[in-house]
Formats: C-alpha cells, sequence, structure tokens
C-alpha cells in the first residue's frame, strides 16, 4: 500500500485527504517509481477547487521525482534504479503519493548534479521558465521586462535566466523581504505593488517607454497593469490566473494601448514534442547544474501537512520553490 493525498469533492484546502491505495503493477508504458519528492504549485489549487475539472474522487499533485522500481512492457529508455523526474498535467496527476505508476514517456533522467529535492523544485517551474525565456520571445541584450510574482518559484528562475541573457527584470513583490529575495536572484527593480502603482512605476524606470515584455501569472488584479506597462507593440504573456480568471476583454483595447499582443501559453503545448521537451530540459538542467540559476527551496512539507501547505500557498506565504519531501 502506498500513502496518497486525494480529494472526492472540490473546495478549499480542507477537502484533501491521505489515504491508503493499492498502486499495483505497471502496465505497457508505465513504470512504478517510487517518490523522493514531489511538487507543490499553484496550478495544484486549480484541480482541487474545480477550476480544473477531473473525474473525482482523483488525486492531485502533477511533478514529482524518485526512483523507478519497476518496469512495464515497451519501456526501453529508463531502467529500474534510474532518478528521474516528471511534470504534465492531467497525464501525471496523482504525484502527491509515495509511490504510483506513471507514463514512462513523461520521465526525465537526471544528471549526477541534480537531486531528487532540486527536480520536484524546478521541473514543471524550470521547463516554464525555458518555454518563456527561449520560444516565447527572441529577446536581446538590453531588453526590459515586468516580472509579476519575482519571487515565486517560476519568477526567481526567470529572473536569473533573464539577467543571463542581459535583460533589465523589473519585478512586482509584496513585501521588502521579497524584494530583497528578487533582488538577489536578478530583478534589476522591484515595485511593491501593496503600495506602488504599477504601471506608473514601470512608466518611471523605464524613461516613459514601457517594458517589452510582461510575464503575468497574478490574471486578474495584475491584468490592466499589465497591459498599461508594455511599450507600443510589447507582448503580454498570460502565464496564470492566481488571482483569477481575466474577464473578456475588446480586443480594440489592445490596438488603442498601442498595438499590443497577449498571448496565454501552456507548458504541455512546448513539451509535447520529446525532441523539444528534450532540449528544454537540458538547456535549464544545464543551467542548474553549472551553477548560473540558483533553485531555491524554501518550503518543505510532508505529505500529511498538504492542507497546511496548500493554505500557505494561496495565501502567498510562500517563496521560491515548495516541496513534499517524502
Amino acid at each position: 500500500m502506498a500513502t496518497a493525498v486525494r480529494f472526492h469533492t472540490t473546495g478549499g484546502p480542507e477537502v484533501l485527504r491521505v489515504e491508503q491505495v493499492q498502486v499495483g503493477e505497471p502496465g505497457p508504458g508505465q513504470v512504478l517509481l517510487r517518490h523522493v519528492a514531489v511538487g507543490l504549485n499553484y496550478a495544484d489549487t486549480y484541480f482541487r477547487n474545480g477550476t480544473y475539472p477531473v473525474p473525482l474522487p482523483s488525486g492531485i499533485g502533477v511533478e514529482g521525482a524518485g526512483v523507478v522500481q519497476a518496469l512495464g512492457a515497451n519501456v526501453h529508455h529508463v531502467a529500474v534504479g534510474d532518478r528521474v523526474s516528471y511534470t504534465g498535467f492531467v497525464n501525471t496527476l496523482g504525484a502527491y503519493s509515495t509511490e504510483r505508476l506513471v507514463p514512462a514517456d513523461a520521465l526525465i533522467r537526471l544528471p549526477e548534479a541534480i537531486s531528487c529535492e532540486t527536480a520536484a523544485a524546478m521541473t514543471m517551474r524550470g521547463l516554464t521558465s525555458a518555454y518563456l525565456m527561449r520560444r516565447i520571445h527572441p529577446f536581446k541584450a538590453g531588453d526590459t521586462i515586468l516580472l509579476h510574482a519575482a519571487a515565486g518559484g517560476v519568477g526567481l528562475i526567470v529572473a536569473q535566466w533573464a539577467a543571463l541573457l542581459g535583460l533589465t527584470v523589473i519585478g512586482t513583490v509584496s513585501t521588502e523581504a521579497k524584494a530583497e529575495l528578487a533582488r538577489a536572484h536578478g530583478c534589476t527593480h522591484t515595485i511593491d505593488y501593496s503600495h506602488e502603482d504599477v504601471a506608473q512605476r514601470v512608466r518611471e524606470l523605464t524613461g516613459g517607454r514601457g517594458v517589452d515584455v510582461v510575464f503575468d501569472s497574478v490574471g486578474q488584479s495584475t491584468f490592466m497593469a499589465s497591459l498599461d506597462s508594455l511599450k507600443r507593440r510589447g507582448l503580454l504573456v498570460c502565464v496564470g490566473t492566481a488571482s483569477g480568471p481575466i474577464p473578456p476583454f475588446d480586443p480594440a483595447l489592445l490596438a488603442r494601448k498601442g498595438s499590443l499582443f497577449v498571448t496565454r501559453p501552456a507548458l504541455a503545448d512546448y513539451i509535447a514534442d520529446p525532441a523539444e521537451k528534450a532540449e528544454l530540459a537540458a538547456e535549464v538542467f544545464g543551467h542548474i547544474a553549472a551553477g548560473r540559476i540558483r533553485i531555491e527551496i524554501h518550503q518543505r512539507y510532508a505529505l500529511e501537512d498538504c492542507v497546511q501547505a496548500h493554505r500557505d500557498l494561496e495565501s502567498r506565504k510562500t517563496t521560491g520553490s515548495s516541496i513534499f519531501v517524502i
């Protein structure tokens, strides 16, 4: 029997239950994986609260790292004993567990320099950062970006990666402690949105021009400020909706604000091609193994603490990455 976190109805953190489950043997194309660590991501709350509907009861969590215990038929690219990580979406749901069956094609073999805890803290965040920095826009040295939630798990990776590319990073934060953390990881400037007007400060910091690209993981509460922070023909990348979904808007708004572009990408579409996924993974793991990008694990939980972990996440008490240690 394995320990797993499941929910039988959607709602707040209190719907999460720690249960004993039977795992079984891996079928064709599957492996039995013993987790060492599991990632805690904001996307997990969307499954739990029903924003992303799934059949119930359901497991939760889409990112983990551990050791392969057994192989199903037709699995050739990993072996028993390999250390691996994975991320995905519905096809990998159920990561909050001590062991599980997982599709073998989701697995990434870990370099020796990357621990399972580090991998659980950065596989989803790292691949997200990789496509944001390498696929969304042809960045060049001297470009300026606005990065919301700059002290979060993705924010800290993107800020460091942007600094490597010679970009100026303006990060939004909610406290001075988070501002210090963001600046220590590559942000040139920080804006405390709790008492500063974000768009106004961006204009001041850019001499009235605005930024080339905004990475907005907050959504509803920051949408207009993000648009108002862009230069003419700038790009808004909507990568999350932590404050709620962006309301419908007239596309003519984009013309009025400077012929702006808006995109809503999803990680799944950037790792669907195995070759592209391998390329992005190799780049981000390479940066981390070489020490060019640091992964900050600031919160560690036991599976039994899943309710508190979700409360901490949704109340913005967390910084950097959060993981469950198995």
